[in-house]
């Protein structure tokens, strides 16, 4: 913990350098765009069905089926879906980003950015933070969006509920506060995932079992470095409600 600390005070001090390497950042984004798309898209989308199901027999036993799409929606943005989307992308992004990282750090490539006199750092860590934390966003948000109608068409086949009366009682049941509590769960999750991945490839160390060392490691630290920061937003989440809205 104190040397990922320590670590996230490096990347901070090079924060000054990300104008210059905006190009580097937008590869980035791009590459974990392009590799956790569709991952994301099926997980997100199989996620809101899920929860479509779990939703049905109870709504049925409270003659509340028409707010199915409601609950089920506000489930998923608010605490489900960032949180199995989150690990998924843990396991597509963060493992990717600790092996390259860590074959370039014990294939002594680091080392050699360093002896060319440029900064580790600011080159190879620094895009790869920001960039995974904002694609990492972006794949959150779609994954919530494909949630959506992944419990749509769930609905439909299964619980006999139109597209009408599913949709109809979403604006009711989800509010803005469930809304902001899933963008800002995603934030957290996605600034979790970038540290955690790029701290374990860029200290990892011993040949070829170092690397397959820093992505287990990797595994193991972003699912309870996700659940942790999960408990942590929603204590914070509950609070702020408790302060401002229901006082």
């Amino acid at each position: 913990m104190g040397g990922c600390m320590l670590f996230l005070g490096e990347v901070y001090r090079r924060f000054y350098a990300l104008a210059q390497r905006r190009h580097l950042v937008f590869d980035q984004i791009y590459q974990v765009t392009l590799q956790s798309l569709a991952t994301t898209a099926l997980a997100g989308f199989f996620v809101g069905a899920i929860m479509t199901v779990q939703f049905t027999l109870q709504a049925k036993s409270f003659g509340a089926l028409g707010f199915l799409g409601g609950l089920a929606t506000s489930a998923t943005f608010r605490e489900v879906g960032p949180l199995l989307i989150a690990f998924m992308l843990s396991g597509k992004v963060g493992a990717y980003t600790a092996a390259e990282l860590a074959t370039m750090k014990v294939t002594e490539q680091i080392d050699a950015i360093r002896c060319l006199g440029a900064d580790p750092i600011v080159e190879i860590i620094l895009p790869r933070f920001v960039g995974i934390i904002i694609a990492s966003f972006f794949l959150l948000l779609m994954g919530l969006i494909m949630s959506t109608v992944g419990g749509t068409l769930l609905a439909i086949m299964f619980s006999g509920v139109s597209v009408e009366e599913y949709l109809r009682h979403i604006p009711t049941i989800l509010n803005p506060l469930s809304v902001l509590s899933g963008v800002f769960k995603c934030a957290v999750f996605a600034f979790t995932l970038a540290a955690i991945c790029t701290y374990k490839g860029y200290t990892a160390t011993g040949g070829a079992r170092g690397v397959g060392r820093a992505v287990v490691n990797t595994a193991v630290a972003t699912m309870i470095g996700i659940v942790l920061t999960d408990w942590l937003t929603s204590y914070i989440l509950d609070q702020i409600l408790k302060a401002f809205i229901l006082s």
